[in-house]
């Protein structure tokens, strides 16, 4: 096999996890890409002879450079990026986007990402998503291990403090999804209660206007309540690899949202109002 076959297809046995480790860092699969393409022509362009584990040095290769676009972005933007979402119908999933969310990173996950400073979000993706070495972490954002331990650690507090991680249980999340769904088309203002947790926080990316953010169980019944009087018509959707809902109203994306469930309850909801993500949406997924 020549060297460059080589290249190839060892770069391609990686490139599931690189970019899957990029999209976590960044939010945009977009981006992702970018980032597992710089990487790609700096492994093409280096001798890695004596590179022992491969693997270990692609993925700190796709953290460097996913930490300075991270870096450079914070530069160029006032308010958050907001993640971009990977959406796909309920009953077939593409086995690309299953492969890329093979493990929890739901919605609410990276928009709590989204708040951390760049090497505090490295920090905990490596360690906390991917079982990278503390020490390894710390060559990456040129620290201590002890300092980069100490950046995972604050990361995870935010992460736990905003209710970012769901319960596991696929079928207690579904039948809330579900019942919440339902009241909302009704305009069931009790029933939206009844799903709530007392202190359930509702975040919405409205684009250019910024988030916005309602706290407590019947300021965000209260909101959902409305939906029926606007002419919305909503279905569910995997929102990375979440079940969500996508809303449309005049047969144009109105919003894309998901929920965090624990305890039978709703803890999070996380809403995309941006019409320039909504627009981006597959056609095909329009009720």
């Amino acid at each position: 096999m020549h060297e460059r076959e080589w290249m190839t297809e060892t770069f391609e046995a990686h490139r599931t996890r690189l970019r899957a480790v990029a999209y976590r860092m960044l939010g945009s699969l977009s981006e992702a890409d970018d980032a597992v393409q710089e990487a790609w022509l700096r492994f093409s362009r280096t001798d890695t002879g004596d590179v022992e584990n491969l693997g270990g040095w692609l993925t700190t290769v796709v953290s460097r450079v996913a930490l300075n676009m991270l870096r450079v972005r914070r530069t160029r933007r006032e308010e958050p990026f907001g993640p971009e979402p990977i959406v796909d119908p309920v009953d077939a999933p593409d086995p690309e986007h299953e492969a890329l969310l093979a493990d929890n990173v739901g919605l609410a996950l990276l928009v709590v990402l989204e708040t951390l400073n760049p090497p505090e979000r490295l920090a905990f993706v490596l360690h906390d998503l991917f079982g990278v070495p503390f020490d390894e972490i710390a060559r990456i954002v040129d620290r201590s291990p002890e300092a980069a331990r100490q950046l995972a650690s604050r990361a995870r507090r935010r992460v736990r403090g905003e209710n970012a991680i769901p319960d596991a249980d696929r079928d207690t999340h579904r039948a809330v999804v579900g019942a919440f769904l339902a009241a909302s088309r009704e305009g069931d203002f009790d029933a939206l209660l009844a799903l709530l947790d007392p202190d359930v926080v509702l975040r919405a990316d409205m684009g250019p206007e910024g988030v916005r953010v309602v706290r407590g169980a019947a300021a965000v019944a209260g909101q959902a309540s409305t939906y029926a009087a606007m002419g919305l018509t909503s279905r569910p959707v995997l929102v990375n690899g979440v079940l969500g809902a996508l809303s449309v109203r005049d047969g144009k994306p109105f919003s894309l949202g998901t929920m965090t469930v624990r305890g039978g309850r709703i803890v999070a909801m996380d809403i995309i109002a941006d019409p320039e993500k909504l627009a981006a949406l597959d056609p095909a997924l329009l009720p």
